[in-house]
């Protein structure tokens, strides 16, 4: 009897551990302007919708610890696809405003993206400066989505 209830004690603890392993996010979200962007959405994978920021851009949301993708989408801006490190719990993140680029190839577009796409470090510590931001250089990589790709050769 001694055994049956300290396997289930066992059990018990290590099911709970299993259920408890998220992680709070904190931050805030804003355009290349330097201004907040409200209820701006969060998804996990691209997919799954775990939260949005509030009317400053701010935002606080619980994921799961195996989380390592998440995006940020919004009307009127490119979609802003992060990857997390371990360590990281403040994500300030800047987000691009999509142009109108008429009478252009995606080719030349997102060339054009790019070089700004490239500038995103640099704001994220001109709104560290402003006080903005509470960190110099974010916890994550950003990544670049294209809209051209090439087409592969069978």
């Amino acid at each position: 009897m001694k055994k049956l209830l300290i396997l289930l004690i066992v059990f018990g603890f290590s099911a709970g551990s299993l259920f408890a392993q998220t992680k709070t996010l904190k931050g805030r979200v804003i355009d290349d302007f330097l201004e907040a962007l409200p209820y701006a959405l969060i998804k996990v994978n691209d997919t799954v919708e775990v939260g949005k920021t509030d009317l400053n851009g701010y935002f606080q949301i619980e994921i799961s610890a195996s989380v390592k993708k998440l995006s940020f989408d919004t009307i009127g801006l490119d979609l802003a696809s992060i990857k997390l490190s371990d360590d990281c719990n403040d994500v300030e993140v800047v987000m691009m405003l999509t142009g109108s680029f008429d009478f252009m190839s995606l080719k030349k577009v997102d060339r054009l993206r790019m070089k700004r796409f490239k500038q995103l470090p640099d704001l994220h510590k001109q709104a560290f400066e402003k006080g903005i931001f509470k960190t110099e250089n974010p916890c994550y990589t950003q990544e670049f989505i294209p809209h051209f790709t090439k087409k592969q050769k069978k």
